[in-house]
């Protein structure tokens, strides 16, 4: 340990510096065996109980169990050397002593006793919290695997929050508890020992002793009950919230949008006011216990003095003073047992989560995996019944039969909710099975309709885990048209992408998921209509490029809405209600049924506009081929372009990527900290109340000891000071005094730590609450998650008590001190210098070890966050089959982790080593001063002070230890403080320049100028716009991916404040006016639909603003009025998290409701037609005809024929506007881009793709 503690005095210690764990330690090693024992003891069958989880943890680590157990008996036996042997040290002191010299070795007795009392408790504690890290790591990875085999029925009890929360709170609390493991024994033995050496100095009293002793255990029971009723509740209340924060940080955008925020704020604090109840009653009765602990040697003195009057044994000093070491020591286990229930109880709590999550269903594996090569059918499915919810009576999917031959390429197609993408989730074997049987043969890619993208480099989610083939990532690469997209991010492939890709735009994501499964070189290919998300250039070209260029040979099934991409189908399989209505060719179909016709007429309804502007498609055929050509030579100048403005802003400034490092503060942490913490209750005034009484404390418990030293003879010839009875009362008096002082003690404190840790709850919810969007993108959400759940139950629960420790201890510490020296003043002479190298020591070890304890803190997100992100990707990687790679990364993970955590516990017991040495030092040199100088000392004050002395060197190493340990518990305190310090949006409301109430009145938009950059070190996105939507006019924008058609929508919202320039809204420019009165004067249907856990009331109308009636209408002029008809509880219908079950169409629709009842004059559709069919989008662009015609609304649009019947179509081209002019102008100038792009969409949808081709 010495070496690593010299280094991190010389630098700042980084997680390279911090040596490898020895292999039985490292996840890698012990995994394996524990599973081994958990497996052979479970069996395959039964479940896993929480007592088979003990025992198989037991078993992965009992060497070092017995180990602890052995180091734990030689301390407690050398503890108890001491006040077996002050009696007699008593007896040598007044001239009585048995032999010559006997104060000598008394003395170096007492001395070894100390030592070897120290080397066995140092080892026994490391041990401990060895065997404690390795047991949490291998829970947390049992965790993690069991995450990525849960079916989706199982993960709907159960919400990522609490699934999180497993793994981080309750696997720790596993870590914890092995400090406590031997306490359960040690305290029968310890008590056992106590009870011997009484009766060898007081006979009979010591019955009384063992009474009362049992009494104080009892009183501890109720206690412990209590206090683990309320933690139980404390952390149901807590994960509630949780579940909450976590869903508002997802969908924080939104929520900004709507101007919702602080509607959801008022939420969060309502579960944290139930939280907060339990929290007093948590604290509250934990005060009560330290006061009976604190109370408990008093009463045992009183009771076991008390007897001896009665029974008339006669008290001597020495064997007083033996008597009140041996109950200071007592005072330990009686304390610990409390302690040590709750422990134990907790982790049984905890214990019992763990083992009912690893019990939970798996996904079960129904699918008939054929090995590569044997068949020539790739997937075929039988009479199947497949149901997401098993015990629901109607099934999701009812008689699919389904053969595909290796090679064909399959188009499934169908309205909003008919099963498309529950289809392909039973291929890959997500959903369960009722009946019928699938097989596969082959291995196979997925593409979920929903992104999901790892936080990490582009490359490394492209690769997935695969090797570089520079030649085939190139190829993929150009079929993706990512190309363009990397040149432009500053870094490239290199970039690191935030958490659920936050800085790519949805287009960018979506084509990163397919490079991905088309890197893996799979044999069928799932694409669940991975082209609503791009524009329709780049759609085509992905289909063109990947599904009929690289996956030529490949089975391939792909859901899609575009009727264009289907003819080119081997097969087209049409869903309604959970079922296969037609299947077979495109023609054969377009005859036959209804339903396909309904979908391609809606699809011929929106072409027909096109032929109304008298295109003729040959020449439009024609002169597509041409400018397709020159279409490209256009788009390769705009490259160019593009990069030479790059160059430029690179020598302005060095880039940086968006999601920087976790800021860890650097050095010592400032005293400002602990000073804020201290003052933030009623400024601080608990505080020297709480110091006042704990000094009283110390006075009256030195005082009551110091009277029964002094009251009582050496020796059975010398006559008593006083009389029995007055020495009894007295001590009772004193010693009622000094449990008063503590239970006042015990409760300010508590009342200053409740109060100041409500106090930062609220100021840090309200600075996230109200800080820019642009905080939210950079940073990933689980840090704001640790700073919510992790340190806020610190400042909760711990922090108050470790500041309080360390100035009581401090003030035990001052006490012995002046007693000691009381006797011997001689003792200062090695007191000083010991003291003075003690807290060099300390400050030697202190860079190190807080280094090393904010590296856990740091190391500690990755683990969550990979957790997190596998539980959302979980489909993904089981259908890339990737288990295995994610289980090794999170060893690795969890392993960094582990790493830093061992090695502060090294340190702490490398410390406190060292000190314990010293005060041992400390204690024989005032030994052998008593021995010396023994004629001029009263005999019994000398055994007082020696009594004080045993317990010099646990004191001076716990004021030490609470030293270092408030060090790094108050980091929790400095993090939190970290966030209330952001940097919040300009204000809500602006009182002096409120719009009047009807505002806007015409809806016009006039953009000025408009210049704007996500952050200070980014490049400009929008290079000067200016351009006016004229009020109640639609307006189509239009532009290929990354053009800044996004940004532009988030400037008028002031998502983005703009770098230069403004806009103005019927003539008041909105970034005069507050962001409130702003956002909830214009509407949006945004790109990704989002619905919060709750009621379908609740996530139409979150504000309560409007009355059932009104919520009625606007969901009837959605269409979604019948669908919620047909539900039981109606409007109060539950919504889950993120509204899983709700298809994505259907959220689509609720996104309308929601704009329909706000009914602004300004809305914006931003891409609102991407995960919906034709005939859905249909209805939707009619619903707003009709609703919205005297409204401006603003459309960002991918499929052209959306922006046709526009009044104006604004071609965005690199943030700068191409052109801007009326549809049907811009049409019949055949050289403009718009109309490339129109004739583009037109070729597409005439000559379909077919197979030639």
């Amino acid at each position: 340990m010495g070496p690593l503690i010299a280094f991190g005095n010389k630098k700042t210690l980084d997680l390279e510096d911090v040596p490898q764990l020895h292999s039985v330690d490292s996840v890698v090693g012990a995994f394996p065996i524990f599973k081994n024992k958990l497996e052979s003891d479970s069996g395959a069958s039964s479940r896993v109980t929480a007592f088979k989880l003990v025992k198989a943890l037991f078993l992965s680590a009992w060497k070092e169990i017995l180990l602890t157990a052995l180091l734990a008996i030689i301390y407690t036996t050398a503890s108890y050397v001491g006040p077996y042997l002050i009696d007699s040290f008593v007896q040598c002191l007044d001239g009585r002593g048995e032999y010559k010299n006997q104060g000598y070795i008394l003395a170096s007795t007492f001395f070894v006793a100390k030592v070897v009392e120290c080397l066995s408790q140092r080892h026994w504690f490391f041990r401990l919290q060895q065997i404690g890290i390795r047991l949490r790591a291998v829970a947390t990875t049992m965790i993690y695997n069991k995450g990525l085999t849960l079916s989706s029925q199982s993960k709907q009890g159960q919400t990522s929050g609490e699934i999180i929360n497993i793994m981080t709170v309750d696997a720790e609390r596993i870590s914890d508890f092995s400090w406590y493991m031997h306490d359960p024994w040690l305290v029968i033995l310890q008590v056992g020992l106590a009870l011997l050496i009484l009766y060898k100095n007081l006979g009979l009293a010591t019955v009384s002793t063992f009474v009362a002793t049992i009494v104080v255990m009892l009183l501890n029971y109720p206690l412990g009950r209590l206090q683990e009723h309320f933690q139980d509740k404390l952390m149901e209340s807590k994960d509630k919230r949780m579940k909450a924060t976590t869903e508002i940080l997802r969908n924080m955008r939104i929520l900004k949008l709507q101007g919702w925020e602080m509607k959801f704020l008022s939420k969060i604090l309502e579960l944290r006011q139930v939280e907060t109840g339990w929290l007093k009653k948590y604290v509250y009765n934990s005060a009560m216990i330290s006061f009976v602990f604190w109370g408990a040697p008093s009463l045992v003195a009183v009771a076991t003095f008390g007897t001896c009057m009665l029974i008339g044994i006669p008290l001597e000093s020495g064997k007083i003073l033996s008597a009140l070491a041996t109950f200071r020591i007592l005072q330990e286990p009686i304390y610990n047992l409390p302690d040590t229930v709750s422990m134990i109880v907790q982790t049984k709590v905890s214990l019992d989560r763990i083992a009912s999550f690893i019990s939970l269903d798996d996904l079960k594996n129904d699918v008939e995996k054929l090995p590569k090569g044997s068949s020539d059918t790739a997937v075929e499915i039988v009479d199947g019944d497949f149901s997401w919810d098993v015990s629901s009576p109607s099934a999701t999917l009812k008689n699919i039969n389904l053969k595909v031959l290796h090679g064909m390429r399959v188009a499934i197609c169908g309205t909003v909710g008919s099963g498309k993408s529950s289809l392909l989730s039973c291929i890959l074997g997500e959903v369960p099975q009722i009946s019928g049987t699938l097989k596969l043969c082959g291995t196979k890619a997925y593409v979920a309709q929903s992104p999901w993208i790892q936080s990490g480099k582009i490359e490394e989610n492209i690769l997935f885990g695969k090797d570089m083939d520079r030649e085939k990532y190139e190829r993929v690469l150009e079929a993706c048209s990512l190309k363009k997209d990397l040149e432009i991010l500053s870094f490239g492939d290199q970039t690191v992408i935030g958490e659920r890709g936050i800085n790519l735009s949805g287009g960018q994501k979506q084509r990163i998921q397919i490079a991905r499964a088309l890197y893996q070189e799979a044999d069928i290919y799932l694409f669940d209509d991975p082209f609503s998300a791009v524009d329709a250039h780049t759609g085509s070209h992905l289909f063109k490029e990947a599904l009929l260029g690289l996956l030529n040979s490949k089975t391939v099934i792909y859901v899609t809405h575009q009727v264009e991409f289907l003819p080119a189908a081997d097969l087209i399989l049409v869903m309604k209600d959970g079922r296969i209505t037609q299947a077979g060719k495109y023609d054969d179909i377009l005859n036959s049924g209804s339903d396909f016709m309904e979908l391609v007429g809606a699809h011929k309804a929106a072409l027909s506009a096109f032929d109304s502007k008298q295109v003729e498609s040959a020449s439009a055929n024609e002169s597509a081929g041409k400018e397709n050509g020159s279409g490209d030579r256009i788009s390769q100048n705009e490259g160019n372009k593009d990069s030479q403005n790059g160059k430029e802003d690179e020598v302005a400034g060095p880039k940086a990527q968006l999601i920087q490092e976790e800021e860890r503060e650097k050095g010592s942490v400032g005293f400002p900290i602990y000073w804020k913490y201290i003052t933030a209750a009623y400024g601080g005034a608990l505080v020297p109340l709480i110091l006042l009484a704990q000094i009283l404390f110390q006075i009256l418990q030195i005082g009551s000891n110091y009277w029964m030293a002094w009251a009582t003879p050496v020796s059975k010839d010398m006559k008593p000071a006083v009389s029995g009875f007055t020495l009894i009362m007295v001590y009772v008096c004193l010693a009622i005094g000094s449990s008063f002082c503590i239970l006042a003690r015990a409760t300010l404190l508590v009342t200053a730590g409740y109060k100041t840790a409500t106090l930062l709850f609220n100021k840090m919810h309200l600075c996230i609450f109200r800080a820019p969007m642009s905080f939210f993108d950079a940073t990933p959400s689980g840090r704001i998650i640790n700073r919510a759940s992790t340190d806020q139950s610190a400042v909760e629960t711990q922090i108050p008590y470790q500041v309080a420790a360390l100035a009581f201890s401090s003030i035990q510490l001052l006490g012995i001190i002046a007693v000691m020296s009381q006797v011997a003043w001689q003792v200062f002479i090695v007191f000083i210098p010991v003291i003075a190298a003690c807290i060099w020591y300390q400050r030697y070890y202190i860079p190190s070890a807080r280094e090393l304890s904010r590296l856990v803190g740091v190391c500690k997100a990755p683990v969550i966050q990979h957790f997190a992100e596998t539980i959302s990707g979980a489909a993904t990687i089981r259908s890339f089959d990737q288990q295995s790679r994610f289980q090794e990364t999170n060893m690795e993970v969890t392993d960094a982790y582990s790493r830093p955590k061992f090695h502060v516990a090294a340190a702490m017991e490398w410390l406190c080593f060292r000190l314990d040495m010293f005060s041992s030092i400390t204690f024989a040199f005032s030994l052998v001063f008593l021995v010396s100088f023994q004629n001029r000392i009263d005999p019994a004050i000398a055994g007082l002070a020696v009594t004080y002395g045993l317990n010099l060197n646990t004191l001076q190493a716990w004021v030490i230890w609470n030293l270092c340990n408030c060090e790094n518990k108050i980091i929790s305190v400095e993090r939190i403080l970290q966030y209330m310090s952001i940097p919040s949006e300009p204000p809500l409301i602006i009182e002096a320049s409120r719009p009047n109430r009807s505002w806007p009145v015409h809806g016009e938009v006039e953009i000025n100028n408009l210049q704007v950059r996500y952050a200070p070190h980014m490049p400009l996105v929008l290079r000067g716009l200016t351009c006016t939507f004229r009020g109640g006019m639609k307006t189509g924008i239009v532009g290929r991916t990354g053009s800044g058609k996004s940004t532009l929508i988030q400037t008028l919202f002031r998502i983005v404040e703009p770098a230069a320039g403004r806009i103005m809204i019927d003539g008041i420019d909105i970034s005069l006016i507050g962001l409130h009165d702003l956002r909830s004067r214009l509407s949006i249907i945004p790109q990704d639909p989002t619905m919060f856990e709750g009621t379908v009331r609740s996530n139409l109308d979150p504000l309560e603003e409007y009355t059932d009636e009104q919520i009625w209408e606007a969901l009837d002029k959605c269409q979604l009025g019948d669908e919620v008809r047909k539900k039981e509880t109606k409007l109060d219908s539950t919504v889950i998290e993120n509204g899983e079950n709700w298809s994505m169409g259907q959220r689509q629709l609720v996104c309308l409701g929601r704009v329909l009842l706000k009914k602004s004059k300004v809305l914006v559709l931003d891409e609102a037609t991407a995960s919906v069919d034709t005939s859905t989008d249909n209805l939707i662009q009619q619903t707003l005809r009709q609703h919205f015609s005297d409204c401006t609304v603003i459309t960002i649009a991918h499929r052209i024929t959306s922006v046709l019947d526009s009044d104006m179509v604004l071609l965005l081209s690199h943030g700068l506007i191409e052109e801007y002019d009326s549809p049907a102008r811009l049409l019949e100038n055949k050289a403009s881009s718009f109309a490339q792009l129109v004739a583009e969409y037109r070729v597409r949808s005439n000559t379909s793709f077919e197979k030639s081709n």
